[in-house]
């Protein structure tokens, strides 16, 4: 394959630029023996999107190295030095990194850009989850934080979460005014580094003590805890930072009988014990269930490498373990806070719950009978975090959560917290013990009082220019010609993120939705159901987010409603031809 016009002038500038020879001599290799791969280490610059860097490590122009992890810092210390300009405010920023190849490299190179700048730094010593890093940027009244993470990507990529001063992911309008002053950045001479070694904080347990504090005040029962400290957990860190901080909660909390997965428990970027450091996957998780067997377990719980999402396994009647899907676990969390809250009498009448519009419409459920509002958001959490900020000092923020594994309990932290998760639920565990029932036995509790929810997702990737066109067309025939009808049930609501109309087939009447445009729909059928489709914002797909309901009337009848359910969503997919 021949040599991409813009890979070689990319190539070209760093040969003759202000880089290190060891990064050269690897241009010079690529040039010469494998043109494929320099096309796509230099074709295009690696993309600063709406939520940071993410990419293969290695070099070019198009990776996650240390000068594009610069350069990035660059613009985004620049947007905050204008934002600043006015002002005698030294700017300050906090950063933290997982346990991935070149994390440390990559935050200690982050410290570097913006110390250089002016900022004051406060870097922590070592790894730690991201719902800390969010939480020292409120803690220590930082205008930024870094999280430098690819979340459950493989080992091959590293990334660069950036947030504001509200601790939340950076939000309209600032995150693609960041992306302009960061592509503005075109040379090394354009970043400064090397003069502000002294901006820099190092910050550690101190932090930790302070943020752990602030997830045991979550404890709604710890009475009930401490009956139940022989609860038998088993957890694991996925190699990552979850290490750090899920012990210590659990032990703070007064959990005795914490059996953690010692092959998972070293922190590792190559993450050897598995393909993808993903709770979601079954893969990821096997350790974890063999160890359960073995010790006849409680409660399974396994964080990612930034400890920002957590995965959930529980027993049955039968012994058999079944891994909790996203939307489950939310859905239990928010039960508990609710219920709990209510019947302890701290209720208040403006508290609130938010969940992504993909997100089991059980919580919706459970919080409109225990009289809580409940907010919908885009997906993405950085949009829960963003509906907090909105309600600041005016309702009470209790909790919420997104299929894809990741919850928040209180206002503290404003990302996905695993942290405050694993505690919330090894509570719930030991309430449902004390009870005389397991954590399923809530689960099969709350389907038999709200009806059975069941949904799932189908991801169709359509790969290069042609498939991008695909995608496009699919969602222009489904807004031209919506569905009167899904697998045998009347569509009664049809909702348009993009004209930002929710239309009322029934009755014919239109209805603003309030939230930013985005290219999603959303079908909903007279028997209960939602089907969503949206474009994936970073991968050639389009996603397929199915939700139906039925009754579950006993525990014993779960396994045969849960298979009609199966059914009804297969019937769902063939009825939209995608199957």
């Amino acid at each position: 394959m021949s040599l991409d016009k813009i890979a070689q002038e990319n190539a070209n500038l760093w040969l003759s630029g202000n880089y290190d020879e060891e990064t050269k001599n690897s241009v010079r290799t690529m040039m010469r023996d494998n043109p494929d791969e320099l096309n796509e280490c230099f074709y295009k610059n690696l993309e600063f999107g709406t939520g940071g860097l993410r990419g293969i490590m290695g070099v070019g122009t198009n990776r996650m190295n240390r000068y594009t992890v610069a350069m990035a810092t660059q613009g985004l210390a620049n947007y905050v030095k204008k934002i600043l300009a006015n002002t005698n405010r030294q700017p300050k920023a906090a950063i933290s990194h997982d346990s991935r190849n070149n994390s440390r490299t990559f935050a200690e190179i982050t410290a570097d850009v913006l110390a250089s700048n002016g900022f004051k730094v406060f870097l922590f010593e070592d790894l730690r989850p991201t719902p800390e890093l969010s939480f020292a940027v409120r803690h220590y009244g930082c205008n930024i934080g870094v999280m430098v993470t690819a979340s459950h990507n493989p080992k091959e990529y590293n990334g660069y979460k950036a947030y504001w001063s509200d601790g939340c992911q950076l939000v309209p309008p600032h995150d693609t005014n960041v992306i302009d002053e960061v592509l503005k950045i075109k040379t090394l001479d354009d970043i400064k580094t090397d003069c502000g070694k002294d901006n820099i904080q190092i910050i550690g347990a101190e932090t930790d003590d302070i943020y752990l504090d602030k997830v045991l005040e979550n404890s709604l029962l710890p009475e009930v805890v401490k009956r139940q400290h022989d609860l038998k957990i088993v957890y694991s860190p996925l190699h990552g930072t979850g290490i750090t901080l899920v012990p210590k909660v659990l032990e703070k909390m007064g959990f005795t009988n914490v059996k953690i997965v010692e092959e998972q428990a070293v922190a590792d970027g190559n993450f050897p014990t598995t393909k993808s450091p993903n709770p979601e996957e079954k893969a990821a998780m096997e350790l974890s269930l063999q160890t359960a067997q073995r010790i006849d377990a409680d409660i399974v719980m396994a964080t990612d490498p930034d400890a920002d999402r957590v995965g959930v396994a529980v027993k049955r009647d039968n012994g058999e373990w079944m891994l909790l899907n996203g939307n489950q676990t939310a859905s239990i969390l928010i039960y508990y806070l609710l219920k709990q809250r209510k019947q302890l009498g701290l209720q208040k009448d403006n508290d609130f719950i938010v969940k992504t519009i993909v997100t089991s419409e059980l919580l919706a459920d459970i919080a409109r009978k225990n009289g809580v509002e409940c907010y919908d958001v885009l997906t993405g959490f950085k949009y829960i975090g963003s509906k907090i900020r909105e309600f600041e000092g005016q309702k009470c923020f209790i909790g919420g959560g997104e299929e894809s594994y990741g919850y928040l309990i209180g206002d503290f932290v404003r990302d996905k917290d695993a942290v405050s998760a694993c505690a919330m639920i090894a509570e719930i565990a030991a309430w449902a013990k004390d009870n005389g029932k397991t954590f399923f036995d809530i689960l099969s509790d709350l389907y038999r009082e709200y009806g059975f929810y069941k949904e799932d997702l189908l991801s169709i990737t359509k790969k290069g220019k042609s498939g991008s066109d695909e995608i496009r067309q699919m969602m222009c025939d489904f807004r031209q010609n919506p569905p009167t009808e899904i697998a045998g049930s009347k569509v009664v609501c049809v909702k348009d993120y993009l004209s930002q109309l929710s239309a009322n087939t029934e009755k014919g009447t239109n209805q603003p939705i309030e939230l930013p445009k985005s290219d999603v729909l959303q079908f909903f059928t007279a028997d209960g159901g939602k089907t969503t489709v949206r474009p994936s914002g970073t991968e050639p797909k389009i996603k397929f987010y199915f939700g139906v309901k039925g009754e579950l009337s006993s525990a014993t009848d779960y396994d045969h409603v849960n298979q009609q359910l199966t059914q009804k969503i297969d019937d769902i997919k063939k009825s939209l031809g995608l199957l």
